[in-house]
């Protein structure tokens, strides 16, 4: 049985390792119709923003990178939750990063915006629960 996809899917991470390796297994997995990309927070929120105005369709599920230069994950969390308005209630962001910092995962609490905390790299069984988990 093949499983329901999502349709938009963001990648916010400024890693192009990184990038390059879950774009190939979500190709692989044939997760998603298209993925977004942004290198930072400020790139994401402008970019998301102007999908919004445009009135397309915006990303069903967010990867978010907390350590990003210009703008990280918390404060690009922080200026979501403030235009998280209707457009982007259905929106479910996965932290995804590096660290195992106890702080980090206690905060992600505060975020109900924020679905989970994954730990790079991103493996297919990652992707398969975040499908199993979304599309029901």
């Amino acid at each position: 049985m093949k499983m329901a996809k999502i349709e938009h899917c963001c990648l916010i991470d400024d890693d192009p390792i990184f990038i390059y390796g879950t774009k190939r297994i979500m190709k692989e997995m044939d997760f998603c119709e298209s993925v977004i990309v942004y290198n930072n927070g400020q790139e994401a929120l402008d970019g998301l923003l102007a999908i919004s105005e445009s009135g397309e369709k915006v990303p069903q599920l967010i990867f978010l990178d907390l350590n990003m230069p210009i703008m990280n994950g918390w404060e690009f969390l922080d200026e979501f939750t403030k235009i998280s308005n209707n457009i982007f209630n259905k929106t479910i962001v996965y932290i995804i990063s590096s660290s195992v910092d106890p702080r980090d995962l206690e905060k992600v609490k505060n975020y109900k915006t924020v679905n989970n905390y994954i730990l790079k790299p991103i493996t297919p069984n990652d992707l398969e629960s975040i499908l199993g988990t979304v599309m029901v």
